[in-house]
């Protein structure tokens, strides 16, 4: 259960360097989900096993405890939650639900009888597809994860260590080498021969092996619940533990090495391959995604900022351009103002996804020139125009700046 877990430790670098899609990243992940949950499952047979509880009556519990919290988490929670994004737009109170629910989960795993980072685990994979991968709440759930969560972690693992034990006991040490050893070997002969099943490249081999050779928070559960796991006493009264001292100090210093050279591989192997698609790559701007927006309706800004982060491509962080169009017929200062809050409220709203927006004032006396013009200049790919209000019968069902910008290209 210890060896054959990982984290994806890793997987905030590759999604920096935007080899997230390559599919040895599709392969680790599927491969993470699958090991994780046989480990931890693994785990909570052994306890049973340790408390004498293992017989037809505790696989008949636990097998029907795992179906029910299974069917609730995949099924119940995204129901739930579609539910709630419909009904809320508030992203402080989005992304405080996705909290609840994970913690839900979390809960139910424990009451279904296995670890609670499975509970977590399976609440993220149900609502993943209903999270854009581009959106604000996403970019806030990725943020918190890399900046607060796993760092924390990091730190909570390293005071677990007793360091006092390495200068006083050789069999901590010993311990230590030999689970490090064979955790990085193992990995590292899964990801060779995946490499040589699927012909994949060095640098592919590097990712899946970066991202399956961190020994984390899978790892740190099982070897807890070993740790606390008491089978009997001595005869001083010590208690006799499932996994030691020296095996726990083990699996710390374990965790800390392999989640070093998973990190330092997986970055190397992205780096190559991010190198390499770049190379490949034809440098025409003409082929650039762009995607201009056309404000003038504070009503629908965040919509419209909103779809476009959302259609956008990943590792697009700098086209997007928000356009305010003002007649130059007069001066008219109120106008003027009235753009910059437009503007201003684009920015900030692509800024929750950490994406720059290009915000752009034109001058002309014509609406649909003024598109035309600045869809021409800065080569734009792709064009988002709010729907106007239909008014009068003879009002057309996109209305006339649409249609006049449509017939102008």
């Amino acid at each position: 259960s210890m060896f054959a877990s990982h984290t994806l430790i890793a997987y905030p670098i590759l999604s920096k360097l935007g080899v997230i899609k390559n599919r040895a990243v599709n392969i680790a992940v599927g491969g993470t989900m699958i090991t994780d949950t046989l480990a931890l499952l693994v785990l909570a047979v052994i306890v049973g096993m340790s408390r004498g509880e293992v017989d037809a009556e505790f696989w008949t519990r636990l097998s029907v405890s795992l179906v029910v919290f299974a069917l609730i988490v995949m099924l119940v929670f995204p129901i739930i939650a579609r539910w709630f994004f419909k009904r809320y737009d508030d992203n402080v109170s989005q992304y405080i639900f996705v909290l609840v629910m994970v913690f839900l989960g979390a809960v139910l795993a424990e009451l279904a009888g296995v670890e609670a980072i499975i509970g977590a685990f399976l609440s993220g994979l149900a609502l993943n597809r209903l999270i854009p991968s581009t959106s604000p709440l996403m970019n806030r759930i990725e943020f918190v994860g890399n900046a607060v969560f796993i760092p924390f972690f990091l730190i909570g693992v390293g005071m677990l260590v007793d360091y006092r034990a390495f200068f006083s006991d050789f069999e901590t040490i010993k311990v230590a080498i030999i689970m490090t050893v064979v955790a990085t070997f193992a990995k590292f002969a899964a990801a060779w021969l995946a490499q040589k099943s699927f012909r994949f490249t060095v640098d592919e081999r590097r990712l899946i092996f970066g991202l399956s050779n961190a020994q984390a928070a899978a790892t740190l559960a099982a070897v807890l619940v070993g740790y606390n796991v008491i089978i009997g006493t001595t005869g001083s009264g010590e208690p006799i533990r499932l996994l030691n001292d020296a095996v726990l100090n083990g699996t710390i210093v374990m965790i800390l090495v392999t989640c070093t050279i998973a990190t330092f591989v997986a970055q190397k192997g992205a780096i190559n391959i991010s190198l390499s698609e770049t190379a490949d790559d034809i440098e025409d701007d003409t082929h650039n995604e762009k995607i201009l927006m056309p404000l003038s309706n504070p009503e629908n800004v965040e919509e419209l900022v909103q779809l476009s982060t959302t259609i956008k491509s990943k590792d697009n962080k700098t086209g997007l351009y928000a356009l305010c169009i003002i007649n130059n017929s007069e001066e008219n200062a109120a106008a003027v103002k009235q753009a910059n809050k437009l503007l201003d409220k684009a920015v900030h709203a692509a800024a929750a996804t950490d994406v720059k927006l290009n915000r752009q004032i034109r001058y002309d006396l014509n609406v649909i020139n003024g598109i035309s013009g600045v869809i021409h200049e800065n080569k734009i790919t792709d064009l988002i125009l709010g729907l106007h209000v239909k008014k009068g019968i003879s009002d057309g069902f996109l209305g006339s700046l649409t249609e006049g910008t449509h017939f102008n290209h």
